[in-house]
């Protein structure tokens, strides 16, 4: 399994950037797929998943209101919609893929596929 994420690059502040996250090797079913982020000197933290079945999305709260995810089953591929970005928001962010449940996503124990990252800058 492969997932290529895709769509970063540099931003001013208020500005909006989609990243994408294709799959290939299987289908995702009830799992959860989401995107991650490690901004310089932190530790990597949850941004948001998706049920890939059914569509219900969880976000963290730094973003909720501005970043928006959602998938394409046809195209097997996840997205980020990232509105109003801020110099906050600069970070490398990943996406992943895991069986679940939920909060075994949000803590980053339950991923069993990790794509390579994608670098967000956000200048002010």
């Amino acid at each position: 399994v492969q997932l290529q994420a895709s769509g970063g690059g540099l931003v001013q502040a208020g500005g909006s950037l989609r990243l994408s996250c294709a799959a290939s090797g299987r289908t995702f079913g009830r799992w959860f797929t989401g995107w991650f982020r490690q901004a310089p000197g932190k530790e990597r933290e949850f941004v948001a998943s998706i049920r890939w079945n059914g569509g219900s999305t969880w976000y963290a709260d730094s973003v909720k209101g501005r970043f928006t995810i959602s998938r394409d089953n046809s195209k097997n591929s996840m997205y980020l919609q990232m509105n109003f970005l801020q110099p906050a928001d600069t970070a490398v962010y990943y996406c992943a893929a895991g069986q679940g449940p939920l909060r075994s996503i949000v803590q980053q124990i339950g991923i069993n596929y990790w794509g390579k990252g994608t670098l967000v800058t956000v200048s002010s």
